[in-house]
């Protein structure tokens, strides 16, 4: 017995024919292959062909991104911003750490400073190097 690929559909056979999976090299294949994507997503009602094929096209999207598209390196506040949106956290989960709802949305606002040991807490707190809140 052989274990392998299980054969294609006629279905995912079209998908592939009609937009070719292949490796991105351009803005223009880029925008190219993302309108392929919102095309299937649209459609609604998505079937495992198209969710095999959606994981094909996101990897040479995440591929071609990762060697082309620098994501900013956020420090400090701006960091801090980000955690606490990306966490779904409010100021207010923070007062543990920084003693007072007023400090942390001090802090936010970029009227006070972090300390020393703030930024080690916080660090602990979101699990990273405390460097990132050292601008």
């Amino acid at each position: 017995m052989t274990i392998g690929l299980k054969t294609p559909s006629n279905y995912y056979i079209q998908l592939i024919t009609t937009f070719p999976p292949r490796p991105i090299t351009n803005e223009q294949e880029l925008i190219a292959t993302q309108n392929q994507i919102n095309a299937i997503l649209d459609k609604g009602n998505i079937t495992q062909d198209d969710r095999d094929y959606l994981r094909v096209l996101g990897t040479l999207v995440y591929d071609y991104e990762q060697q082309h598209e620098k994501m900013p390196i956020l420090k400090g506040v701006a960091l801090l911003q980000a955690l606490l949106e990306e966490s779904e956290l409010q100021p207010k989960d923070l007062v543990s750490i920084l003693e007072s709802e007023s400090i942390v949305l001090d802090v936010l606002n970029g009227k006070r400073q972090l300390t020393e040991k703030e930024i080690q807490d916080l660090a602990v707190f979101f699990q990273i190097d405390p460097t990132y809140f050292v601008e």
